[in-house]
This record gives structure tokens, sequence and C-alpha cells, in this order.
């Protein structure tokens, strides 16, 4: 063998293992030809989005579609979310899904997917729109429920448990967020018909179980005559469950949480709970599925569609 010959070998090797690597980078990328389409959440360590997750991937199996999943580890960690949406914009996927972890931070990722020719869907928490008006981009849908009224369904009814009067608590997610600060913005509205239940605190405890334990704890230093308490998700309620145990009050302290979480119903059946607000996540992911392949398909959808919600109680 000659060494020109040699020498064509090697560069057939080199550009073939360029095409392996561009493939890799390329990710989860379908090379059979099927759309991709991209569900970027916030986590895939919470219940919630797990179950966003199974309702998406049985739309995509169903509808042919290739569909990449992705998240950052913890729910406030906005820049590695970014990141993704970046990543996925890069590749050339068909559509983007994401549920933003921040509401305005998600807008450059948005205007970089305008800008490639990607239609994007926002889930279940919605972008804020004035500040996407101001930089240009725009959103085909937003799939979601009304946190708002989410929130007054709690109130209204962690009134009717504390018989209309008492001293309650709030665990506030993310500061800033648009579904935390409408859940409990929906709640405060709901308490406020009623003039002798007090909101006596009120402090975030990031989504997360672990913060939902320690904050609650304190809270229970602090005010030992709390008789109600509002989670805006379940996971700060169920840290909230351990710390009541560990203060030695359970039963003294009446819980509503938000997303239905199996455990969360469990804690409802047991008494640890008084009830949560279901939203429904495997919806959202099935619809956010549809009505990317329905874009794909050349057809109009809804700019917003909306997800029902429903309180969860004991069963009788």
């Amino acid at each position: 063998m000659g060494m020109n010959t040699k020498k064509f070998l090697f560069v057939l090797t080199a550009a073939g293992l360029l095409t392996i690597l561009i493939s890799c980078n390329r990710g989860q990328q379908a090379d059979d030809g099927r759309p991709t389409i991209a569900l970027v959440m916030k986590t895939l360590n919470n219940p919630y989005f797990i179950d966003m997750e199974k309702g998406a991937r049985e739309a995509a199996d169903r509808l042919g579609v290739h569909l990449i999943v992705q998240a950052a580890d913890r729910e406030m960690d906005v820049e590695r979310q970014m990141q993704i949406c970046e990543n996925l914009i890069q590749r050339k996927i068909d559509v983007l899904c994401v549920t933003p972890s921040g509401t305005r931070e998600i807008i450059p990722a948005i205007v970089k997917a305008n800008a490639g020719g990607i239609p994007v869907i926002i889930v279940d928490t919605q972008v804020d729109l004035e500040a996407l008006a101001q930089s240009g981009g725009k959103i085909s849908s937003f799939i979601g429920s009304d946190n708002y009224e989410g929130g007054k369904i709690a109130g209204a009814f962690l009134a009717v448990q504390l018989e209309g009067r008492g001293k309650v608590a709030i665990l506030e997610g993310i500061p800033g967020h648009e579904t935390a600060d409408s859940r409990k913005q929906g709640f405060l509205d709901s308490i406020a018909l009623k003039p002798e239940i007090e909101v006596i605190t009120s402090q975030p405890a990031n989504w997360e179980r672990d913060q939902g334990f320690n904050v609650f704890q304190n809270m229970l230093q602090a005010h030992s005559d709390i008789s109600g308490l509002f989670a805006v998700n379940d996971l700060m309620a169920l840290g909230a469950v351990e710390a009541i145990a560990a203060a030695d009050k359970t039963g003294e302290v009446a819980i509503v949480g938000f997303d239905a979480l199996d455990e969360a119903r469990e804690a409802i059946e047991n008494g640890n709970m008084v009830g949560t607000i279901a939203q429904h996540p495997d919806d959202m992911g099935k619809a956010a599925v549809e009505n990317a392949y329905k874009l794909l398909q050349g057809e109009s959808i809804l700019e917003h569609i909306a997800v029902s919600i429903e309180l969860i109680v004991k069963s009788k």
C-alpha cells in the first residue's frame, strides 16, 4: 500500500470519526426522518414532572415523533435550564416545549428559537408576557392550569377546615416565579374574605421538601399557635408534615398543598394533610406534544390551552 493510499484512508477515517462526533453532539436527534420535539422541564427530581414526562412520551409514541426530555437537577437552577434550551436550539430541533424555571430569564432562549425558526410552546408556568413583547419574542401557545384559581380554591377550603378563624402560614415557591406568585395571591384573596383568619407568616421554601421542613420548623418555633398552612406545592407541604411530627404537633395544623402528588394523597388519607389541588401534569405533557405535532403539520393551535384543576380531599 502506497503512502498516498494510506493518507487517503486516514482522511476517510478522520472524516468518519468527525461524522460520528457530530452525530453524538446532536444528542438524541432523530436520524430516521422523524421530527424532533424537545420538552425541557424544571427538574426530573419531582414526581409532578415525572408524570408530565409520562404524558409527553405516551403522545410521542402514539404520533411517531422523536422526543427529547431534559431538565436541570434543581427547579431553581435557571441558568442550567437556559443552557439546555440553547444546546437544543443549536441542534436544530423542530419544536421546543419548556416549563420555565424563570419567567423572564427564559425569554432570550425564546428569542433564539424564534430566530432559528423553531416554534416554542410554554407549559405549566407562563412567561412574563410584557417582557416577552418588549423582546420581540413569540410563543405559539401556553398550556397550563389557572394557578390563581387553584390558590383561591385552596384558601376557601382551608377556611372551611378552620371554621373561619385561626392563624395561618404560607410556604412560598421561588420568589418572583409566576406559578408560585399566582397560587399565593389566589390564596390571599380568598382568605381576605374571612376576617377572623390571619396570615401571620409567609416565606419561600423554593419548591423543595427539605427547605419546606426547615422553614416550617422555624415558623412553628416562632408561632406556636399556627393552625393552618398553605404550601404552594406538595413537596414543601410534605416537608412541613415532617416538621410538625418532629415538633410533636401532628394533627394540630391543617395543611393544604398543591399538585396532588401520590404521597400527598396518602398524607390526606392518613390525616396528615387535609387537601391538595390537582393539576394533571400528564395531560400537560400530552397536550404539549400533541400541539407541537399539529404545528409541524402546518395546523394552527390555540394561544392558551387550559388544563383542568380540582380539589383533592380525603375519600369518604
